[in-house]
């Protein structure tokens, strides 16, 4: 489930802990369910990152990068239930990588990264391997400006919310989000990306920035799975100011006369008020 919010949050909560600080030692933690995906292998990667400075922590779209020394990065990415920890996990079994850091007063000693269903990934990139990376997806959507909205959307006929997810077009929306970023902009999920007009583009910028900075003031959205938490293995507060997300059959909060419907787009579940955001 983590998207920009929840991974801009685990950013925030691990920074202050581990930049400028060595690694001693990178642990893979026994594990019985299914293997996350790690590259290198396993000895290499310990090789490489042991005895290196963490120079640098920051996001980029829905991943969590180390910036080492010597210009290479550890790029994690929690997909559906990764999370990255400075505190005792949620589960024991779950643990899948820590790193152990050079003591520091008043730091924490280890950072780690948790998957329940062990679909995240972790890899150690060199400088060219990250400048790939990075151009291989589309305009981070906290930086992304109401032009480059207007160039990118033109470029797909598929409906806007289908589009939103497409990290080609701009990094870093996920499900959950969409559907409230179209909410806010009063635009239907099902209309065309390319057709969105002037005023629609504008509102849809808008609504984007706004979304993704109250749910990062919110520390994330914790579904009623629980599997969301943030560094401290705390849950976010974001869900409690959900407008469409899950509240299918509900009345909308905005207009007070349209029932939230779901529908299904892309293999996903679509959330909107068929009254606010009319086709």
């Amino acid at each position: 489930m983590p998207e920009l919010p929840e991974v801009e949050t685990m950013v925030r909560g691990i920074r202050s802990e581990t930049e400028q600080r060595i690694i001693v030692q990178l642990e893979f933690c026994p594990c019985k369910r299914r293997p996350i995906q790690v590259s290198p292998r396993r000895s290499e990667f310990r090789r490489r990152v042991k005895h290196r400075r963490i120079e640098r922590v920051f996001r980029f779209a829905k991943r969590v990068v180390l910036e080492l020394s010597d210009s290479e990065f550890i790029v994690v990415e929690p997909r559906m239930t990764g999370l990255m920890l400075v505190s005792e996990p949620p589960t024991l079994e779950h643990r899948r990588l820590c790193w152990h850091l050079e003591p520091a007063h008043g730091r924490v000693d280890c950072v780690e990264f948790w998957d329940r269903r062990g679909l995240g990934t972790v890899r150690l990139l060199d400088a060219d391997q990250m400048h790939d990376l990075r151009v291989s997806l589309g305009p981070d959507a906290l930086e992304i400006s109401p032009e480059q909205w207007k160039t990118q959307l033109t470029r797909t006929t598929r409906p806007v919310k289908v589009a939103l997810l497409d990290q080609k077009l701009v990094a870093g929306i996920g499900n959950l989000y969409a559907s409230e970023i179209l909410h806010r902009a009063e635009i239907s999920p099902l209309c065309p990306a390319s057709r969105l007009t002037h005023s629609q583009i504008g509102r849809l910028a808008e609504a984007t920035a706004f979304i993704l900075h109250e749910a990062i003031r919110y520390e994330g959205s914790t579904l009623s799975d629980g599997t969301y938490r943030n560094a401290l293995n705390k849950d976010g507060g974001y869900q409690n100011e959900h407008q469409v997300y899950q509240k299918s059959d509900e009345l909308c909060g905005r207009c007070g006369r349209g029932v939230i419907c779901r529908i299904v787009q892309a293999q996903r579940s679509t959330f909107y008020c068929p009254v606010c955001q009319k086709s």
